[in-house]
């Protein structure tokens, strides 16, 4: 078996994404080719004035050519908004809502002014006071962080980027909120509404635009494993302190609605890590500073033939990045000092589950994988060798797993951290305002498969459901390497399986309550949760039969592969 697959045209599936969502027409009526693309990805954020020193020339041919062979792939905005007049090519934005009038205000200007420029957006909601708590100024009481969430879920629902893109939100609270318990509840449709999401996902729920999280900090732990008797709420005026109980009765209520119906998740910020409560859309760049930013882009593991290759390849796409940091038109100005000050990228890796796969290895840790990712380590050092070429300021942190959902499917690997999928699946997309399907058999399998492997035999998440700590493993294994954090769905089982059922909540969250400390993050999504989810598992034959096919359907497009994004 071959470790580097070699290069081939694009799929089909992959060539419909491609012009669905990054290629432009040009004046032919013909749509740009990948080579096309990536030309015009690198020369526009790698050469101009918008660099205060011209990049090496050797550097930046190199760059070209490791996005051309998709060794490279810069984030999603970059393929699609690069060269444009306005080129916003952030993928999304980090906010906190504050708390007063104007605040609110504020966050309603800033939230539509992110999502129409193209970028997806998380807010922090610990500031705003509890429902009912008294407001002196107007002599009433306020409507809670809940009520203002909703109401930013409802811009997302109306504001469709660049036309065929729907609003990417995701949503925080503290488990020391005193609202924290109605928060998590806020996507408990009732069954009529699930059936009504079914036969159409645009059907209107709450909370459907946004992915939910609790967060976890350094109180929590200490207070679940009896270092501290109490800790304050986070409006300690009003409230008690808090004490296991309530840390408990928060954690078991967030694993029960997990592995029932995929949210909330967990968003974890301790240690050195602790006060960056603030996330992107898809949870994997983190700050503490409002009005952060992020700036995404992934090396493919799997189609790197060695490791002094792949080195040289961290260096480059970690030039990108710094390069897209200058580039990037903006949406407000208090982005732009924020930015500034943090300078945060996003380099992440795709093609973990390619790259063991073709050494005959199990999904999970492993020696060899570890000398690779610990040369992707050095991207932090490397930018800011970068940064100080080019005269600018440093960044701050470097690395991020980000869900590589539709730049996965161009790339042909497997996504981000998650395993396979599945060999062969049915994806739903949004194909202009129409909602489409196609069968398509797993890139990096069918390549498996041609070298002669059983298609019955390549681990997928469906089998890896069965096997959850080794997946939960594997995301702390490869934290210690990631200084963001990873997005990351462990899929499970549809509840009342006989592996996710009320006798496996209580081993589950024990399970998982060991390796929370040492992840940033993490949610699940129990198979069939969510209706109109983009993916549908099927056979490898079925697929095989319906290749090509485009059919048209009711239902969601998702950059998350697992059916929720993760968190």
């Amino acid at each position: 078996m071959q470790l580097v697959p070699s290069v081939r045209p694009l799929s089909d599936f992959a060539r419909t994404i491609l012009n669905a969502k990054y290629a432009w027409t040009k004046p032919s009526g013909h749509k740009q080719e990948w080579e096309e693309v990536a030309d015009r990805v690198v020369d526009s954020v790698c050469t101009g004035s918008h660099l205060p020193l011209p990049l090496p020339r050797q550097s930046v041919e190199g760059l070209r050519r490791l996005v051309r062979a998709r060794k490279f792939i810069p984030g999603g905005r970059f393929l699609y908004a690069a060269g444009r007049p306005y080129h916003q090519t952030n993928n999304c934005f980090l906010l906190r809502a504050h708390d007063s009038r104007e605040g609110w205000a504020h966050l309603a200007s800033r939230t539509i002014n992110c999502l129409m420029s193209g970028g997806g957006i998380g807010v922090d909601y610990d500031p705003i006071r509890e429902e009912g708590a008294p407001v002196s100024g107007l002599g009433g009481h306020c409507t809670g962080p809940c009520s203002l969430m909703q109401l930013v879920n409802e811009q997302g629902r109306h504001i469709m980027q660049g036309g065929s893109r729907r609003s990417a939100i995701w949503a925080r609270l503290s488990w020391r909120h005193p609202d924290v318990m109605k928060f998590l509840v806020l996507k408990d449709w009732p069954d009529w509404l699930r059936s009504r999401k079914e036969l159409d996902f645009n059907t209107v729920a709450p909370m459907d635009m946004t992915n939910i999280s609790v967060g976890l900090d350094d109180e929590f732990f200490e207070v679940m494993s009896g270092q501290r008797e109490f800790v304050p709420s986070l409006f300690p005026d009003r409230h008690r302190p808090l004490t296991r109980a309530d840390a408990e009765r928060v954690y078991w209520a967030v694993v029960e609605h997990m592995v029932k119906t995929a949210e909330p998740g967990f968003s974890v910020d301790t240690g050195v890590n602790a006060g960056e409560t603030l996330r992107n859309a898809c949870t994997e760049l983190c700050s503490a500073d409002d009005d952060d930013v992020c700036c995404l882009g992934s090396l493919v593991l799997s189609r790197f033939a060695s490791l002094e290759e792949f080195e040289e390849g961290v260096e480059l796409g970690t030039m990108f990045l710094v390069a897209g940091t200058l580039y990037s038109h903006l949406p407000y100005a208090e982005v732009a000092q924020t930015r500034d000050k943090n300078r945060r990228l996003g380099l992440g890796l795709m093609g973990f589950h390619e790259w063991l796969l073709r050494r005959g290895r199990r999904y999970g840790p492993d020696a060899e994988l570890g000398r690779w990712l610990a040369a992707y380590a050095t991207s932090t050092q490397k930018a800011r060798d970068i940064c100080r070429r080019l005269s600018i300021s440093p960044t701050v942190k470097s690395r991020a797993l980000a869900p590589n959902g539709t730049i996965a499917i161009v790339a042909e690997t497997t996504s981000s951290l998650e395993p396979i999928f599945a060999v062969a699946f049915k994806r739903r997309y949004l194909k202009g305002k129409e909602w489409a399907a196609q069968y398509v058999v797993d890139a990096a399998a069918q390549r498996l498969i041609d070298d002669g492997c059983d298609p019955d035999l390549i681990e997928d998440a469906y089998t890896l459901a069965e096997d959850v700590e080794r997946r939960v493993a594997f995301q702390a294994w490869t934290q210690g390497y990631v200084d963001h954090g990873i997005s990351s769905t462990i899929n499970l089982p549809a509840w009342g399986s006989s592996v996710n059922n009320d006798s496996t909540v209580r081993p589950f969250g024990q399970m998982l309550l060991k390796y929370l400390p040492s992840l940033r993050g993490i949610t699940a999504y129990p198979d069939g949760s969510r209706g109109g989810q983009p993916l549908t598992r099927v056979s490898y034959r079925e697929a095989v039969k319906h290749l090509g096919r485009e059919v048209l359907e009711h239902s969601n497009e998702s950059a998350c592969p697992g059916g929720a994004c993760a968190v």
